[in-house]
């Protein structure tokens, strides 16, 4: 299922920089979740495992299974929405696996969510979501009036903006030491760029659902873009002191605020 796999020289310095322990693998197949019977072939691989386990309390009644089981006892790697590359610290040393589907990513691409997977691993955050909110995650859901599944692509956007501002720093200093990891930071950003104005208008006539537009604004804070109301208020200093508390607050006033309008459109009408 895994297998050892070497980094170009940019990506290693970074590694030895942030997370110097980490030990890179590829997966031979793509996941959203590693079955646990699979996951424990990481065992073979690594000093230790160390399983996460989270209490049934932070979690809603209605919360998507996936979501139930990564709180619960079995050993979990990887969650819907985490991408390419994913990390973990249930693991000694902590690992960085790349899925199936990276051996169709741009190699300057590929490097670059490496590298981010380096320097999240040294800044100290939470592995997911979950653990981010915490028992927060229950107030969240009572924020977001939406489906379940909404709720959970609402968490995982909220999550990456908090970590993309304590990470964009780095991306950014990057520019004479790792220029081509800088250069493909920046190119990602630029790709995101066209859509971002458009959000609100989109979310509007109903061609995005509001978890999406929220995904699509979160995963440009870690490019410094500019962004529309509501997600602006997500690009502040406050958010990264106050984290899930203030993720909470922005949804709940988010959405009165998006019932507000709804009811005075209605009212015009």
């Amino acid at each position: 299922m895994f297998e050892s796999r070497d980094l170009a020289d940019d990506v290693a310095a970074v590694r030895d920089e942030h997370a110097p322990d980490a030990l890179v693998l590829s997966a031979a197949a793509d996941f959203e979740t590693i079955p646990p019977a699979a996951a424990e072939d990481l065992g073979l691989l690594v000093d230790s495992l160390d399983p996460a386990t989270y209490p049934a309390d932070w979690l809603p009644d209605d919360a998507p299974a996936l979501l139930v089981r990564y709180a619960g006892g079995d050993f979990t790697i990887g969650m819907p929405g985490d991408g390419t590359v994913v990390w973990t610290r249930q693991t000694v040393p902590p690992c960085v696996v790349a899925k199936k589907r990276a051996e169709g990513t741009p190699t300057d691409f590929l490097d670059f969510l490496f590298a981010e997977a380096f320097v999240q691993l040294g800044a100290g955050v939470p592995e997911q979501f979950l653990p981010f909110f915490g028992e927060q995650y229950r107030e969240l859901d009572a924020a977001v009036p939406l489906p379940p599944n909404d709720v959970y692509q609402i968490a995982a956007a909220l999550y990456e903006a908090w970590v993309g501002l304590q990470t964009r720093p780095t991306f950014d200093s990057w520019e004479s030491d790792h220029p081509r990891l800088y250069d493909a930071w920046r190119d990602a950003g630029q790709r995101l760029e066209g859509r971002l104005d458009t959000l609100p208008r989109a979310v509007a006539r109903g061609n995005t659902s509001f978890a999406e537009a929220t995904e699509y604004a979160c995963s440009a804070v870690k490019h410094g873009l500019d962004l529309p109301a509501p997600f602006a208020a997500l690009d502040t200093e406050a958010y990264v002191e106050y984290g899930p508390s203030y993720g909470v607050r922005w949804a709940r006033k988010t959405f009165e605020r998006l019932e507000t309008d709804t009811d005075t459109d209605a009212d015009e009408v």
